[in-house]
């Protein structure tokens, strides 16, 4: 197959951009819009040096090391159809577990205009309940107390940001790219709240030199196994160490908000608006709780890939009807945006059989997805004595999936939630099901005092125990 090759001499690149997390949506989505962009040389300062923070980062970085930095993005069309780029857009890779004051220089150098984030929903060390940025953390407080020896995201921007000030080297963008209402609202309540903890002075530097831009992003991206890799690569003809693969759907849609400048992102398919609370309503209410709600019943059912459980007319129901009898009530859709042909779409991307997504993804970190996916709009539903009988299914199998550890076909499995307290592996372990609605993904409302939701509920965890969830997600949708 062919494979697109990048516009433009990398040599005759300059990094503007510093990223941290160079995971594989950051692969398939912002360093592909830069990717195309940099082929107008007008651009060429909007390269992206690309920050990893963590030990378990080691793989990605030695084997884009190992390849110049470059990689193949291969974009899986949903009619079989697929169009394999060559990627060049991250021009330096940075380890901070090797060279920690490398990562610093380079957040205070005068040509890094903007920092982006993908650190996860989980990330940004909110409390579920307040919101507030959670200054008791062990490894926050010893980064308030050892400026110079960073080891969180929070404290290397503090410390690279003093440096860019007492350099002169200007004002700064931070730019989130993560899966959150209003993700630059909460960018800056975590990294302010950090940096007034620390250092006043720099937190007055800060408010008047950083802006924090709302944005929406948008691109299904699975993992990459190795099974993947050999897959990908005989197809590219490339033997590529760290190939990515995606869905042929993209959206960003960002606040114009950017102190010292920007990328010309709209010359290929940016949207830039003054407001994006629409199009994050719409997205996380539909796709992202969407994939949660299919997410524990598939895999419970036996199920591994989205797009084998997307056959399941009852699977497919169940997700149909939550997008239109739940969550299209309280999703006000964006200008210019036609809802039902952006939910005939989501169905369509679901099934996708060329990305084949894992479901395992899906079902990773739900303790950080809850409260942002599905929680806002079940409120709403509560308040509106809506009937919460799919919601109530999904949070009982939610229950079944981290107590039990085995699904309806007898296999067993490993759960992976990194953000458990001891007080959730408490309620987990309990026998009392409504223990479990005491979760700290819940505590934005008393899920105990909807007196209906709570008869749904302990009906369902009963029910999934006794029968097995494909019973009783067929009497659901039937």
């Amino acid at each position: 197959m062919n494979v697109e090759n990048y516009g433009y001499e990398r040599k005759t690149v300059q990094s503007g951009i510093l990223h941290i997390g160079v995971g594989n949506f950051h692969r398939a989505h912002q360093a592909f819009y830069n990717n195309q962009l940099l082929a107008d040389k007008d651009q060429c300062k909007w390269g992206i040096c690309g920050v990893c923070l963590l030990p378990s980062d080691e793989k990605v970085v030695n084997n884009l090391r190992a390849q110049n930095l470059d990689y193949t993005l291969t974009v899986c069309g949903r009619n079989g159809e697929d169009q394999i780029y060559q990627i060049g857009a991250i021009q330096e890779l940075f380890w901070a577990v090797e060279n920690p004051q490398a990562v610093l220089d380079k957040i205070a150098e005068s040509a890094i205009k903007i920092i982006t984030l993908t650190i996860t929903e989980g990330g940004y060390n909110l409390d579920k309940i307040t919101n507030k940025f959670i200054l008791e953390d062990e490894k926050i407080q010893q980064d308030l107390k050892n400026p110079g020896h960073p080891t969180t995201v929070f404290g290397f921007i503090a410390q690279g940001l003093r440096q860019r000030r007492d350099l002169g080297n200007g004002s700064i963008t931070i730019l989130s790219c993560d899966n959150l209402q209003h993700n630059g609202n909460t960018a800056k309540n975590a990294f302010t709240t950090f940096i007034a903890a620390q250092d006043k002075d720099l937190a007055e530097w800060v408010e008047a030199n950083v802006t924090f831009p709302n944005s929406m992003v948008d691109r299904i991206t699975p993992a990459t196994t190795p099974e993947d890799v050999q897959r990908l690569n005989k197809r590219s003809g490339i033997a590529d160490l760290a190939p990515v693969y995606c869905e042929d759907f993209t959206q960003w849609v960002i606040e114009d908000n950017f102190i010292a400048g920007r990328p010309a992102w709209e010359r290929v398919g940016v949207a830039f608006t003054n407001d994006v609370t629409a199009f994050e309503n719409m997205k996380l209410s539909l796709l992202n709780a969407s994939h949660l709600l299919l997410s524990y019943p598939s895999f419970l059912k036996g199920y591994r890939k989205v797009d084998d459980a997307m056959q399941d007319e009852d699977i497919v129901k169940y997700v149909r009807d939550f997008m239109n009898i739940d969550i299209t009530p309280h999703v006000p859709a964006p200008e210019g945006q036609d809802l039902a042909e952006y939910k005939r779409t989501l169905i369509e991307r679901f099934a996708n059989r060329s990305v084949s997504d894992q479901i395992s993804r899906l079902c990773f970190d739900g303790i950080s997805k809850f409260p942002v996916y599905v929680m806002p709009n079940l409120v709403k539903m509560i308040q509106d004595s809506q009937n919460p009988v799919r919601v109530a299914f999904m949070i009982a199998a939610y229950r079944y999936y981290l107590k039990y550890q085995i699904d309806d076909q007898g296999l067993p499995y490993q759960i992976a939630e990194p953000w458990l307290s001891p007080e959730d592996k408490s309620l987990i372990a309990s026998n009392e099901p409504t223990d479990f609605l005491g979760l700290s993904a819940f505590k934005s409302t008393n899920l105990k005092a909807a007196a209906h939701f709570v008869e749904l509920y302990t009906q369902f965890v009963s029910d999934i125990k006794s029968k097995g969830v494909e019973t009783v997600l067929k009497a659901i949708v039937r």
